[in-house]
């Protein structure tokens, strides 16, 4: 599986706007007024107990090619708006 052609404009870490509750899980990319990459995660998942950012990392990763565990959620936890850190070490 291949990257999607979003994923080489992203930084790392890199932002994302998670929308629970989504009738289906999806990710789009779109380029802002300011040239940044802004990445739209919707999850079907409710946001409680962690389970729609459990959804989002895997969703992710599975996009990125990459495995679950060298995906971190750095900043906004508990937000929509989050950071995503990318080990790729691993």
């Amino acid at each position: 599986m291949t990257a999607p052609h979003w994923s080489k404009t992203i930084g790392n870490p890199f932002a994302v706007r998670v929308t629970p509750k989504a009738s289906a899980n999806r990710i789009t990319a779109e380029i802002q007024q300011d040239g940044s990459m802004l990445v739209k995660i919707y999850v079907t998942t409710v946001p409680e107990d962690g389970k729609a950012n459990r959804a989002v990392l895997k969703l992710l990763a599975k996009e990125l090619g990459v495995a679950k565990s060298s995906l971190t959620i750095i900043r906004g936890a508990t937000e929509r708006n989050k950071w995503v850190q990318i080990d790729r070490s691993s």
